[in-house]
Protein backbone atom coordinates (compact mmCIF):
# COMPACT_ATOMS: atom_id res chain seq x y z
CA UNK A 1 0.00 0.00 0.00
CA UNK A 2 1.29 3.39 -1.10
CA UNK A 3 0.35 6.20 1.58
CA UNK A 4 -0.22 9.18 -0.79
CA UNK A 5 1.72 12.60 0.29
CA UNK A 6 0.36 15.84 -0.30
CA UNK A 7 2.05 17.25 -3.16
CA UNK A 8 3.32 19.58 -0.60
CA UNK A 9 4.89 17.14 1.93
CA UNK A 10 6.21 15.35 -1.65
CA UNK A 11 8.26 18.59 -2.42
CA UNK A 12 9.86 19.13 1.01
CA UNK A 13 10.78 15.75 0.94
CA UNK A 14 12.47 15.92 -2.16
CA UNK A 15 14.15 19.25 -1.32
CA UNK A 16 15.10 17.78 2.23
CA UNK A 17 16.39 15.09 0.78
CA UNK A 18 17.91 16.30 -2.29
CA UNK A 19 20.64 18.72 0.03
CA UNK A 20 22.05 15.43 1.00
CA UNK A 21 23.56 15.38 -2.27
CA UNK A 22 24.67 11.90 -4.26
CA UNK A 23 25.90 9.22 -2.31
CA UNK A 24 28.53 6.94 -3.78
CA UNK A 25 30.64 4.37 -1.98
CA UNK A 26 32.40 5.73 1.64
CA UNK A 27 35.61 6.00 -0.56
CA UNK A 28 34.37 7.62 -3.25
CA UNK A 29 36.25 5.47 -5.65
CA UNK A 30 33.36 4.84 -7.94
CA UNK A 31 29.61 4.94 -8.18
CA UNK A 32 27.56 2.60 -6.85
CA UNK A 33 25.42 -0.29 -8.22
CA UNK A 34 23.34 -3.03 -7.31
CA UNK A 35 20.05 -3.91 -5.63
CA UNK A 36 18.86 -4.01 -2.42
CA UNK A 37 15.96 -5.92 -1.25
CA UNK A 38 13.17 -5.13 1.00
CA UNK A 39 10.15 -6.21 2.73
CA UNK A 40 7.54 -6.46 5.72
CA UNK A 41 5.83 -4.25 7.76
CA UNK A 42 3.18 -1.86 5.90
CA UNK A 43 3.34 0.81 8.91
CA UNK A 44 7.11 1.39 8.08
CA UNK A 45 6.63 0.95 4.05
CA UNK A 46 6.11 4.50 3.27
CA UNK A 47 9.22 5.55 5.21
CA UNK A 48 11.24 3.15 3.57
CA UNK A 49 9.60 3.72 0.19
CA UNK A 50 10.37 7.38 0.11
CA UNK A 51 14.18 6.47 1.52
CA UNK A 52 14.30 4.42 -1.48
CA UNK A 53 12.86 6.72 -4.34
CA UNK A 54 15.81 9.31 -3.12
CA UNK A 55 18.54 6.64 -2.63
CA UNK A 56 18.05 5.75 -6.07
CA UNK A 57 17.70 9.23 -7.68
CA UNK A 58 20.79 10.03 -5.93
CA UNK A 59 22.04 6.21 -6.58
CA UNK A 60 21.06 5.92 -10.48
CA UNK A 61 22.68 2.14 -10.65
CA UNK A 62 21.49 1.01 -7.72
CA UNK A 63 17.74 -0.64 -7.68
CA UNK A 64 16.09 -1.06 -4.59
CA UNK A 65 12.85 -2.83 -4.44
CA UNK A 66 10.23 -2.56 -0.96
CA UNK A 67 7.85 -4.77 -0.74
CA UNK A 68 4.77 -4.82 2.08
CA UNK A 69 3.83 -8.86 3.38
CA UNK A 70 3.52 -7.23 7.12
CA UNK A 71 5.88 -7.77 9.43
CA UNK A 72 5.12 -11.03 10.05
CA UNK A 73 5.31 -11.75 6.33
CA UNK A 74 8.91 -10.34 6.16
CA UNK A 75 10.68 -11.99 9.01
CA UNK A 76 9.57 -15.52 7.06
CA UNK A 77 11.51 -14.11 4.11
CA UNK A 78 14.28 -12.39 6.23
CA UNK A 79 14.56 -15.79 7.99
CA UNK A 80 15.18 -17.71 4.92
CA UNK A 81 18.11 -14.95 4.09
CA UNK A 82 15.85 -14.14 0.75
CA UNK A 83 15.72 -9.90 1.24
CA UNK A 84 18.56 -7.60 2.83
CA UNK A 85 16.42 -5.59 4.88
CA UNK A 86 12.82 -6.09 6.75
CA UNK A 87 10.61 -3.13 7.90
CA UNK A 88 9.61 -3.99 11.19
CA UNK A 89 6.38 -2.56 13.41
CA UNK A 90 7.07 -4.66 16.32
CA UNK A 91 10.63 -6.52 17.76
CA UNK A 92 11.58 -9.47 16.13
CA UNK A 93 10.00 -12.62 17.95
CA UNK A 94 11.53 -15.56 20.11
CA UNK A 95 10.19 -17.73 17.04
CA UNK A 96 11.97 -15.62 14.39
CA UNK A 97 15.16 -15.35 16.09
CA UNK A 98 15.11 -19.17 15.97
CA UNK A 99 14.06 -19.52 12.67
CA UNK A 100 16.95 -17.14 11.30
CA UNK A 101 19.54 -18.69 13.70
CA UNK A 102 18.19 -21.89 11.61
CA UNK A 103 19.59 -20.96 8.68
CA UNK A 104 22.57 -18.93 9.71
CA UNK A 105 21.28 -15.60 9.46
CA UNK A 106 22.23 -13.29 12.29
CA UNK A 107 21.15 -9.46 11.74
CA UNK A 108 21.24 -6.13 13.42
CA UNK A 109 18.13 -4.09 14.61
CA UNK A 110 18.21 -0.21 13.40
CA UNK A 111 15.24 2.18 15.29
CA UNK A 112 14.00 4.55 12.30
CA UNK A 113 11.06 6.26 13.75
CA UNK A 114 8.24 5.91 16.35
CA UNK A 115 4.44 5.55 15.40
CA UNK A 116 1.61 5.67 17.62
CA UNK A 117 -1.82 3.44 16.39
CA UNK A 118 -5.29 5.47 16.25
CA UNK A 119 -8.34 4.06 16.80
CA UNK A 120 -10.92 5.72 14.40
CA UNK A 121 -14.67 5.56 13.42
CA UNK A 122 -16.73 7.60 10.12
CA UNK A 123 -16.81 11.43 10.79
CA UNK A 124 -21.05 11.35 10.76
CA UNK A 125 -20.07 8.98 14.28
CA UNK A 126 -21.38 11.73 17.03
CA UNK A 127 -21.06 9.36 19.96
CA UNK A 128 -17.75 7.46 20.23
CA UNK A 129 -15.07 10.33 20.78
CA UNK A 130 -13.24 8.93 23.55
CA UNK A 131 -13.03 4.96 24.70
CA UNK A 132 -11.13 3.23 27.57
CA UNK A 133 -8.29 0.91 26.96
CA UNK A 134 -10.95 -1.75 29.01
CA UNK A 135 -13.90 -0.80 26.59
CA UNK A 136 -11.56 -1.60 23.49
CA UNK A 137 -10.50 -5.00 25.15
CA UNK A 138 -14.07 -5.95 25.68
CA UNK A 139 -14.69 -4.63 22.23
CA UNK A 140 -11.68 -6.88 20.42
CA UNK A 141 -10.94 -10.09 22.74
CA UNK A 142 -11.46 -13.41 21.01
CA UNK A 143 -14.79 -13.77 23.57
CA UNK A 144 -16.25 -10.85 22.10
CA UNK A 145 -16.45 -12.56 18.24
CA UNK A 146 -20.44 -12.89 17.71
CA UNK A 147 -21.43 -11.49 21.66
CA UNK A 148 -20.65 -7.80 21.21
CA UNK A 149 -21.79 -6.87 18.57
CA UNK A 150 -22.99 -3.04 19.02
CA UNK A 151 -22.41 -0.21 20.17
CA UNK A 152 -24.77 0.21 22.61
CA UNK A 153 -23.24 -2.88 24.59
CA UNK A 154 -20.17 -0.96 24.87
CA UNK A 155 -22.04 2.13 26.40
CA UNK A 156 -25.75 2.08 27.37
CA UNK A 157 -26.39 5.26 25.98
CA UNK A 158 -25.03 4.52 22.56
CA UNK A 159 -27.03 3.74 19.83
CA UNK A 160 -27.99 -0.21 19.42
CA UNK A 161 -26.59 -0.16 15.94
CA UNK A 162 -24.07 -2.65 14.38
CA UNK A 163 -20.08 -1.71 15.12
CA UNK A 164 -18.61 -3.09 11.82
CA UNK A 165 -14.55 -3.58 12.89
CA UNK A 166 -11.80 -3.01 10.55
CA UNK A 167 -8.48 -3.94 11.11
CA UNK A 168 -4.99 -5.17 10.12
CA UNK A 169 -4.11 -8.52 8.98
CA UNK A 170 -2.63 -11.04 10.95
CA UNK A 171 0.39 -11.25 9.43
CA UNK A 172 1.04 -7.34 10.55
CA UNK A 173 3.20 -5.74 13.17
CA UNK A 174 0.01 -3.49 13.37
CA UNK A 175 -2.13 -6.81 14.45
CA UNK A 176 0.83 -7.85 16.69
CA UNK A 177 0.73 -4.74 18.77
CA UNK A 178 -2.70 -3.67 19.07
CA UNK A 179 -3.43 -6.77 20.42
CA UNK A 180 -0.61 -7.18 23.00
CA UNK A 181 -1.65 -3.38 24.27
CA UNK A 182 -5.39 -4.12 24.60
CA UNK A 183 -6.04 -7.21 24.95
CA UNK A 184 -3.15 -8.38 26.41
CA UNK A 185 -1.80 -11.16 24.40
CA UNK A 186 -0.27 -10.68 20.96
CA UNK A 187 -2.80 -12.57 18.27
CA UNK A 188 -5.77 -12.73 20.62
CA UNK A 189 -8.35 -11.00 18.62
CA UNK A 190 -11.96 -11.66 17.38
CA UNK A 191 -11.81 -13.05 14.05
CA UNK A 192 -14.94 -11.23 13.06
CA UNK A 193 -13.73 -8.27 11.60
CA UNK A 194 -12.53 -7.25 8.25
CA UNK A 195 -9.16 -7.68 7.97
CA UNK A 196 -6.41 -6.40 5.90
CA UNK A 197 -2.70 -6.12 5.39
CA UNK A 198 -3.23 -2.64 2.96
CA UNK A 199 -4.39 -0.04 5.10
CA UNK A 200 -5.62 2.14 2.69
CA UNK A 201 -8.55 -0.62 2.61
CA UNK A 202 -9.00 -0.17 6.30
CA UNK A 203 -9.56 3.60 5.49
CA UNK A 204 -12.07 3.55 2.86
CA UNK A 205 -13.73 0.90 4.87
CA UNK A 206 -14.05 3.05 7.71
CA UNK A 207 -14.52 6.16 5.96
CA UNK A 208 -17.57 4.37 3.93
CA UNK A 209 -19.64 3.15 6.90
CA UNK A 210 -21.22 5.09 9.77
CA UNK A 211 -21.06 2.39 12.02
CA UNK A 212 -17.28 1.28 11.81
CA UNK A 213 -14.54 2.02 13.81
CA UNK A 214 -11.21 0.92 12.98
CA UNK A 215 -7.39 0.70 13.93
CA UNK A 216 -4.31 1.31 12.05
CA UNK A 217 -1.02 3.73 12.43
CA UNK A 218 -0.82 7.43 12.91
CA UNK A 219 0.54 7.72 9.69
CA UNK A 220 -2.78 6.56 7.65
CA UNK A 221 -4.93 8.39 9.96
CA UNK A 222 -3.06 11.83 9.50
CA UNK A 223 -2.91 11.02 5.29
CA UNK A 224 -6.64 10.61 5.41
CA UNK A 225 -7.93 13.19 8.66
CA UNK A 226 -10.46 14.54 6.38
CA UNK A 227 -12.26 11.50 5.92
CA UNK A 228 -12.02 10.00 9.17
CA UNK A 229 -12.22 10.83 12.91
CA UNK A 230 -10.11 9.98 15.94
CA UNK A 231 -10.95 8.33 18.97
CA UNK A 232 -9.36 9.93 21.78
CA UNK A 233 -7.92 6.45 24.65
CA UNK A 234 -8.47 6.75 28.63
CA UNK A 235 -5.83 4.60 30.05
CA UNK A 236 -6.69 6.53 33.26
CA UNK A 237 -5.51 9.81 33.07
CA UNK A 238 -8.49 10.80 30.48
CA UNK A 239 -8.65 10.95 26.74
CA UNK A 240 -5.89 11.68 24.38
CA UNK A 241 -5.93 11.53 20.53
CA UNK A 242 -3.09 10.48 18.98
CA UNK A 243 -0.63 12.92 17.69
CA UNK A 244 3.03 13.27 17.03
CA UNK A 245 3.44 15.16 20.24
CA UNK A 246 1.25 13.09 22.42
CA UNK A 247 3.53 10.41 21.08
CA UNK A 248 6.49 11.54 21.29
CA UNK A 249 5.78 13.23 25.09
CA UNK A 250 4.43 9.20 25.80
CA UNK A 251 0.59 10.30 26.77
CA UNK A 252 -0.81 8.71 24.13
CA UNK A 253 -0.75 5.39 26.27
CA UNK A 254 -0.53 2.17 25.30
CA UNK A 255 -0.53 2.72 21.30
CA UNK A 256 2.65 4.23 20.90
CA UNK A 257 5.50 2.32 19.37
CA UNK A 258 9.17 2.30 17.93
CA UNK A 259 9.53 0.89 14.37
CA UNK A 260 12.63 -0.96 13.08
CA UNK A 261 14.05 -1.62 9.97
CA UNK A 262 16.07 -5.28 10.45
CA UNK A 263 19.67 -5.85 8.70
CA UNK A 264 20.82 -8.52 7.22
CA UNK A 265 24.25 -8.62 8.49
CA UNK A 266 25.70 -11.21 5.32
CA UNK A 267 23.97 -8.55 2.92
CA UNK A 268 25.80 -5.78 4.73
CA UNK A 269 28.96 -6.33 3.28
CA UNK A 270 27.83 -4.73 0.16
CA UNK A 271 28.67 -1.32 -0.45
CA UNK A 272 25.26 -0.34 -1.88
CA UNK A 273 23.47 -1.86 1.26
CA UNK A 274 25.71 -0.13 3.54
CA UNK A 275 25.14 3.19 1.77
CA UNK A 276 21.42 2.77 2.07
CA UNK A 277 21.17 2.05 6.01
CA UNK A 278 23.56 5.56 6.08
CA UNK A 279 21.19 7.62 3.94
CA UNK A 280 18.26 6.15 6.18
CA UNK A 281 19.30 7.21 9.05
CA UNK A 282 20.93 10.41 8.03
CA UNK A 283 17.66 11.41 6.74
CA UNK A 284 15.37 9.41 9.33
CA UNK A 285 14.58 12.71 10.81
CA UNK A 286 12.74 14.51 7.78
CA UNK A 287 11.32 11.33 7.00
CA UNK A 288 9.46 10.45 9.78
CA UNK A 289 8.04 13.98 9.89
CA UNK A 290 7.30 14.25 6.12
CA UNK A 291 4.93 10.78 6.21
CA UNK A 292 3.51 11.55 9.32
CA UNK A 293 5.43 9.11 12.06
CA UNK A 294 7.13 10.57 15.05
CA UNK A 295 11.10 11.64 14.36
CA UNK A 296 13.86 9.86 16.91
CA UNK A 297 15.74 12.46 18.75
CA UNK A 298 18.97 13.90 17.69
CA UNK A 299 20.75 11.49 20.58
CA UNK A 300 18.41 8.73 18.87
CA UNK A 301 19.50 8.97 15.74
CA UNK A 302 23.61 9.44 16.40
CA UNK A 303 23.37 6.56 18.91
CA UNK A 304 22.08 4.17 16.28
CA UNK A 305 24.26 5.56 13.48
CA UNK A 306 27.33 4.89 15.79
CA UNK A 307 26.12 1.23 16.55
CA UNK A 308 25.51 0.74 12.73
CA UNK A 309 29.17 2.01 12.11
CA UNK A 310 30.80 0.07 14.93
CA UNK A 311 28.84 -3.21 13.26
CA UNK A 312 30.55 -2.13 9.73
CA UNK A 313 33.80 -1.98 10.96
CA UNK A 314 34.15 -5.89 11.50
CA UNK A 315 32.72 -6.27 8.54
CA UNK A 316 35.36 -8.00 5.87
CA UNK A 317 35.89 -6.20 2.76
CA UNK A 318 33.67 -3.64 4.24
CA UNK A 319 33.77 -0.14 2.69
CA UNK A 320 35.29 2.93 4.73
CA UNK A 321 33.19 4.60 7.31
CA UNK A 322 31.76 7.88 5.40
CA UNK A 323 32.56 10.94 7.28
Amino acid sequence: MKLNLTPFIAAALAVALASCGGNKPADGSTELSGSVSIDGSSTVYPITEAVATEFMRANPKVRVTVGESGTGGGFKKFGRGEIDINDASRPIKSTEDSAAKANNVSYTEIMVAYDGLSVVVNPENTWCTEMTVAELKMLWEPAAQGVITKWNQIRPEWPAENINLFGAGTQSGTFDYFTEAIVGKAKECRGDYTASEDDNVLVQGVAGDKNALGFFGLGYYEANANKLKAVAINNGNGGVLPSVETVKNKTYEPLGRPLFIYLNNTGAIRPEVQEFCRFYLKNSVTLAQAVGFVPMTDEEVAAEMTKLEAFFKTLPQSAPVAH
